[in-house]
C-alpha cells in the first residue's frame, strides 16, 4: 500500500506584502493553495480583496485574510503581527516582497524625496516586517519560521537608471545574512530570492524592448510569476534545519548572465 505523505505546510501561517498584485500576488495565491492561513498585506484594500476572490473562486484550501497595511509606516506593521498573533499565536512565513521603483533616470536627476520614498519602503518597510516577524518567531512555541526577502537581480548586476532600486537590493542583502546569522539559536531562517523578469504590469513592456547598458533598447524575455510561487513554496517546505540562503530565479533568455 502507498501512504500519501501529509503536507509538511498545511495550516500553517503566512504573511506575504505586496500581495494585490504581481509577484506578491502569485506567491500569495500559490500558498493559499497549499493549505496555508495566508494574510495579504498592502496599501491598497481592492487590490487584496481581489487576489483573495480569486482564491475563493479557485476554492483554494488555505482561507486568506486582508490587512489594509502601509509597510513603511511602524504603527500599520505593529498592527498586522499583533492582529496575527491574536488570532493564530505564531507565524511561519514572512515573504518580505512589497516594493517600488522610479522611472529610469540618472543620479543627478533623481529627487530626494522620491530617493526616500524608495528607501522608506524597500529597506524601512522590509526592516519593520522582519524584526515583527523575527519577534514573534523567537517567543512562539514551538519557536522559529522563516523569513523569504524578494530581492533582485538588482542587488548584483543594475539596470540603467535604477540608483535608488539598486541601492535597495543590494541592502536587502545585508538585511538577509544577518537575520539568517542571527536567527541560529532560535530556528528563524532568513533567505532571499532575487528575481529577474517575472511577468508583472511593470515588466510586460519589457517584451517591446528596454534600454540595455550599451543604450540599444532591446527585447526582453519574462516568465511566469507562479513559478517564482513554486521557488517560494519549496524553501518553506524544508524542514528548519536546511535554509536555502540566495536563490536566483530568471527568465532564461534574459540577457543577464553574459555580456548582452
Amino acid at each position: 500500500m502507498v501512504m500519501k505523505l501529509k503536507n509538511k505546510i498545511n495550516n500553517k501561517v503566512a504573511i506575504v506584502t505586496g500581495a494585490g498584485s504581481g509577484i506578491g500576488k502569485a506567491v500569495a495565491l500559490g500558498l493559499a493553495r497549499e493549505g496555508i492561513y495566508t494574510y495579504l498585506a498592502g496599501r491598497k484594500k481592492d487590490k487584496l480583496l481581489n487576489t483573495k476572490q480569486i482564491s475563493i473562486k479557485e476554492n483554494n484550501k488555505g482561507s486568506c485574510y486582508v490587512i489594509k497595511c502601509d509597510v513603511s509606516k511602524e504603527t500599520d506593521v505593529r498592527k498586522m503581527f499583533l492582529l496575527i498573533q491574536k488570532h493564530h499565536g505564531r507565524l511561519d512565513l514572512l515573504f518580505n516582497n512589497a516594493g517600488i521603483g522610479l522611472e529610469a533616470n540618472t543620479i543627478d536627476n533623481i529627487k530626494f524625496r522620491d530617493w526616500q520614498k524608495v528607501i522608506d519602503t524597500n529597506i524601512n518597510g522590509m526592516f519593520l516586517c522582519a524584526k515583527y516577524a523575527y519577534q514573534l518567531m523567537k517567543k512562539q512555541r514551538p519557536k522559529g519560521g522563516r523569513i523569504i526577502n524578494n530581492g533582485s537581480i538588482s542587488a548584483f548586476t543594475p539596470r540603467p537608471g535604477t540608483t535608488a532600486y539598486t541601492t535597495s537590493k543590494h541592502a536587502i542583502t545585508g538585511l538577509t545574512k544577518s537575520i539568517a546569522l542571527d536567527g541560529r539559536e532560535d530556528d528563524i531562517l532568513c533567505s532571499q530570492i532575487d528575481i529577474g523578469n517575472a511577468e508583472t504590469a511593470i515588466t510586460k513592456s519589457f517584451k517591446k524592448g528596454v534600454k540595455q547598458p550599451n543604450g540599444r533598447i532591446l527585447k526582453e524575455a519574462t516568465m511566469n510569476t507562479e513559478d517564482v510561487a513554486k521557488s517560494v513554496i519549496t524553501i518553506f517546505k524544508l524542514p528548519l534545519d536546511t535554509n536555502i540562503l540566495n536563490l536566483t530565479i530568471m527568465a532564461n533568455k534574459m540577457p543577464f548572465v553574459g555580456r548582452g
